[in-house]
């Protein structure tokens, strides 16, 4: 992160409690390079101020009056198709099923409520800067259990045709939550390589980001519940 204000990470908070809004405003504005441009109490507002605002990050709360914040999520994202801001969940464990629709809608990660201040903090730079906040522990657990019972609408063709051997075995990879460094040390290269061929999955497999990826793993079958 530079100096330059111009390059702050602009954060829009959308969470209908009043307290805690005022907590991630403070915790935000108090840390270098990061800014909060807006709040918003319900969905409505948020997709409003989102358009508005235009931030690099939302931090959406799941549930909200009027609209919830996996609605407000697919409006958002389905809403600016060029540049969107990237979504970050709060959440609790009893709405894993809702984390996982969100993932699937295109946010990039999710928090739990009691995660300590620096954990958010860290987990907004790390969102901002294209990657998706995927912790092992927790995504193995949510995708392990949502993606149980497969979509009854299945593809028409395996978006999984068009990869090579050494593609399908990073996306196994990232399925398990594990970061770049890992990957290139369960694969025997280079952190540079990895971060290629994420790349061109992406790319291949239409993808924003690695939240995605995860998703398109399990869907397709490559990862399966439960073997991480």
């Amino acid at each position: 992160m530079t100096n330059s204000a111009a390059r702050d990470i602009r954060v829009l908070i959308a969470d209908d409690e009043a307290l805690v809004r005022a907590g991630f405003k403070l915790l935000i504005d108090s840390a270098p390079g990061i800014c909060v441009v807006g709040e918003a109490s319900d969905g409505i507002q948020a997709v409003r101020q989102a358009r508005a605002l235009q931030p690099d990050i939302v931090v959406m709360d799941l549930r909200m009056p009027v609209m919830g914040g996996l609605e407000a999520t697919k409006v958002i994202l389905d809403g600016n198709p060029d540049s969107p801001p990237r979504i970050l969940i709060v959440t609790t464990f009893d709405e894993d099923e809702h984390v996982f629709e969100a993932l699937r809608a295109g946010a990039s990660g999710f928090v739990l409520k009691d995660t300590p201040p620096e954990k958010l903090l860290e987990a907004i730079a790390i969102i901002a800067a294209g990657e998706a906040l995927l912790a092992p522990a927790i995504t193995r657990r949510l995708i392990a259990e949502f993606t149980r019972h497969p979509p009854v609408a299945r593809l028409p063709q395996d978006p999984l045709a068009q990869l090579t051997d050494r593609e399908r075995d990073v996306l196994e990879q990232v399925a398990a939550g594990k970061a770049n460094a890992e990957i290139a040390a369960a694969l025997y290269v280079s952190v540079a390589t990895v971060k290629t061929h994420i790349s061109r999955l992406l790319d291949k497999l239409g993808c924003r980001d690695r939240a995605q990826l995860v998703v398109v793993a399990y869907e397709t079958g490559l990862a399966v519940p439960g073997q991480q």
